[in-house]
């Protein structure tokens, strides 16, 4: 979890919240934020050299309120909510209405370990969103209605601050897939995420589903934990009941790979052949060693437009708009790495945009599963949104697995053999394939090129999969 860096502090200044802080033992707290405020907006001006004029009043506004135990939302006059303080530590609500008790996947130290994990080559912002969100699931998300009914985020602890959909720190995504069991058809259509009580930015694009199609829908996030909640969300996934995957979720998708599946052996739905990247080798899928991270085949490749602020779906009419996309495996293979190769993802008409070929998670990982050779990574036990507490769960990797088509534990790689197949193989892909790589764009600020982040990715991921542990 990002938290905001203190800022300095002169040693009067100091002082003066430390007699606040003795002053709360035997004073109301109102009096104590009135001799706060009093106490800081003097020093501001006294000290001019510490705490800049355009500072000093929110400095000092900030003090008092950490002096006096409260928060800007418990006044009347508050202004914008803010991100918690850093030894905040909110309670998460769980998925389907309860409540957990942890706050998502961690990592070894028990924090959260997954802004890092896509988004890591990115500046820290100097005032954090809050990174928990709550997402509003209508009800029947898989008919024509639900996906067609803008999903809605708000903060899951209001205390911690506001989650703005707009705000790429706390962006949510939806997107399903759609097969027709009849014909092995399959397209794509993305759900819009707006702000709760608000409108997107233009009116969602109706869908028609054919008669008995099968419809998945797939969650992506680019904070820490997203939650799912409302009408529709018990039908979905959002991880153990006490312990949610972080920044994935999914509504019936076992039944979407069983029909695709069914299509597949039945030579209803033909998958494209993988080809040849640029380098001479295979091209790589979401289960290739050589591309997975610390949590392999999460979030999605879903891209919203901001328009006059506001969101909307990427349609011809809104293209103009600002991109929003999800830090993902599955956009990063997509959009980044098979280009880079000269590979192309499998692809499927995206309905939202009027057929428009685009690629999708439910895609990508059918075609893992047909085409990846051995080893094929599959996700393990170590995986922090499979965690609990810290500790390994089988039902959680389990119900992980089957939101993206992997069979169930014990196929697979132990944690050791994981990392000593994703160290290998990476390093020497990355290393054959170093030209390639070189000349395309990093997928986010602060790489130099796409070498540079997928050499950054791979080694965050070593150390949060705890690699060293195992030998490698």
């Amino acid at each position: 979890m990002h938290h905001r860096p203190p800022g300095p502090l002169s040693v009067a200044l100091r002082a003066a919240l430390d007699r606040a802080a003795r002053l709360l033992r035997g004073t109301t707290r109102l009096h104590v934020l009135a001799v706060a405020v009093l106490a800081v907006a003097g020093l501001a001006v006294v000290v001019p050299d510490r705490v800049s004029p355009d500072r000093g009043s929110a400095l000092a506004l900030d003090a008092a309120f950490v002096a006096a135990g409260t928060s800007k939302e418990a006044s009347p006059n508050a202004g914008p909510q803010k991100a918690a303080p850093q030894n905040a530590s909110p309670q998460q609500a769980a998925p389907a209405n309860a409540a957990p008790r942890d706050a998502g996947p961690q990592n070894a130290g028990g924090g959260q370990n997954h802004r890092g994990d896509h988004r890591r080559e990115q500046p820290q912002p100097p005032d954090p969103a809050n990174p928990n969100c709550t997402l509003t699931v209508p009800a029947q998300p898989v008919s024509e209605m639900g996906l067609a009914t803008p999903y809605q985020l708000v903060a899951t602890d209001r205390r911690a601050g506001a989650c703005h959909e707009t705000n790429a720190d706390q962006s949510a995504f939806v997107e399903a897939a759609i097969i027709d069991p009849q014909t092995g058809d399959v397209s794509i259509y993305h759900p819009v995420v707006v702000d709760r009580g608000t409108a997107p930015a233009a009116a969602p694009v109706p869908v028609r589903l054919p008669p008995g199609a099968v419809v998945g829908v797939w969650f992506g996030f680019n904070g820490d934990t997203l939650t799912l909640d409302g009408p529709g969300a018990r039908s979905c996934v959002n991880g153990l009941p006490v312990s949610p995957f972080g920044q994935f979720a999914y509504c019936n998708a076992p039944a979407f790979f069983s029909a695709a599946n069914t299509a597949i052996s039945t030579g209803k739905l033909k998958l494209p052949p993988l080809g040849t990247g640029r380098d001479g080798m295979p091209c790589p899928t979401t289960r290739d060693f050589s591309v997975v991270d610390q949590d392999q085949s999460d979030n999605l490749a879903t891209t919203y437009r901001i328009v006059d602020g506001r969101v909307a779906q990427n349609t011809a009419a809104t293209r103009a708009g600002e991109a929003l996309t999800n830090g993902s495996d599955e956009g990063l293979l997509a959009r980044a790495i098979d280009p880079a190769l000269g590979c192309t993802p499998f692809q499927a008409p995206d309905l939202t945009d009027g057929g428009v070929p685009t690629p999708a998670l439910a895609l990508n990982e059918l075609s893992a599963a047909a085409f990846q050779g051995a080893p094929m990574a599959l996700t393990p036990t170590s995986d922090p949104m499979t965690l609990v507490d810290g500790a390994v769960s089988t039902e959680k990797t389990n119900l992980y697995r089957a939101g993206v088509d992997q069979p169930a534990l014990p196929a697979g790689q132990d944690p050791a053999a994981y990392c000593a197949n994703m160290l290998t193989i990476a390093h020497a892909r990355l290393a054959r394939d170093a030209a390639l790589l070189r000349r395309a764009a990093a997928p986010a600020p602060g790489s130099a090129n796409l070498l540079d982040f997928l050499n950054a990715r791979l080694q965050g991921s070593a150390g949060n999969l705890q690699c060293e542990r195992t030998g490698r």
